[in-house]
């Protein structure tokens, strides 16, 4: 999955909010009674939640390398 695919409303989220989605379909996708289509279709958005995150820490992680270098300099 690439992050041109993550639907919008998952991309304005900061991290923290996809982290507490990830866990709320987490709990949901344990209860017994979700049936097969809902699980997949939280699975599914459960991956681009974390392919969102993914993206962000590394998008931090080239400013604060950006922001090392400059301070090198």
């Amino acid at each position: 999955m690439k992050s041109k695919n993550i639907p919008v409303d998952i991309k304005s989220k900061s991290i923290k909010d996809a982290q507490n989605e990830i866990k709320e379909i987490i709990l949901e996708l344990e209860n017994e009674k979700t049936n097969l289509e809902e699980s997949i279709e939280q699975y599914n958005r459960m991956m681009h939640l974390n392919n969102h995150i993914q993206d962000q820490f590394k998008k931090k992680s080239k400013e604060i390398k950006k922001s090392n270098l400059s301070k090198k300099k």
